[in-house]
């Protein structure tokens, strides 16, 4: 099977610089369809599964790949790779921002730019650094999941959506939870929340604009402010937005926020 295949690459749009977006934990790229109509216009629009999401192929899940973000890391290479692509913006969401971090400073030669969607290096409380979680309470809904995925989809699904006045935004991140296989969200969720790559940000010298919501429980404030202060080339907006989701529940400001940015 071939990559494309593997990951269910779908490529659109009429310009000629890339744009690769990276969908976050628990989701698949049809999370990105209310923002790419505003990119195909005037560039070339990939979107891709990252393993064991969406469509792609769960039969290629290696949970040893998979047990640190730089297993996402080479899929993201190897897609900029496969196509042939120009140094591509990225466009990642949360956990993706990250991964995508890592391939940039390994491979900053694949990237001209990343767009990086309520990222965070590291969950947990660790000091002066406010992370938006302490490492007991991280186990605790660790656990949770293990014991029961749709439970703990249902419960995690308002939170992380946040906009408590649209609960179908909600209800669709909670049925996307619940299409991933739990075998693969119980990996993913522990190497996304237990993460910490914060030593990693002052290595990556590729442009990147940190979009940051102003009420985000999962990425809060302080989170956008340390990666600005750690990262040598990096911009800082805070969206006046609720929730970790903005691509979805304020998606015209997100990409508008996107095209004045690349406009400058």
């Amino acid at each position: 099977m071939s990559l494309v295949e593997r990951h269910a690459i779908t490529v659109s749009g009429q310009g000629e610089t890339p744009m690769v977006f990276v969908h976050g934990y628990g989701c698949d790229q049809n999370m990105w369809r209310l923002m790419t109509p505003y990119f195909e216009p005037t560039h070339k629009v990939v979107l891709y599964d990252q393993m064991g999401a969406g469509r792609s192929d769960l039969d290629a899940y290696d949970k040893a790949k998979y047990a640190s973000l730089e297993g996402f890391a080479d899929d993201l290479i190897a897609v900029c790779e496969s196509l042939a692509l120009p140094p591509a913006i990225i466009v990642a969401h949360s956990i993706s921002g990250t991964i995508a971090l890592l391939a940039a400073k390994r491979r900053p030669e694949l990237f001209a730019r990343l767009i990086l969607v309520g990222p965070s290096p590291c969950f947990i409380n660790d000091g002066d650094y406010v992370g938006g979680f302490d490492r007991a309470g991280i186990e605790e809904m660790l656990e949770f999941l293990q014991l029961n995925h749709a439970g703990w989809s249902a419960q995690m699904a308002p939170v992380i959506m946040g906009n408590p006045d649209q609960p179908e935004l909600a209800a669709e991140l909670e049925a996307s939870f619940c299409r991933t296989d739990p075998r693969v969200a119980r990996q993913f969720a522990r190497t996304t929340f237990l993460s910490d790559h914060r030593a990693d940000l002052p290595e990556v010298g590729t442009p990147t604009l940190i979009l940051q919501c102003d009420d985000d429980v999962v990425a809060p404030l302080s989170v956008g402010n340390y990666m600005h202060a750690a990262m040598p080339h990096a911009d800082l907006v805070i969206l006046r937005s609720a929730g970790h989701c903005p691509h979805i529940s304020a998606a015209p400001l997100v990409s508008e926020t996107i095209i004045g940015y690349l406009a400058a």
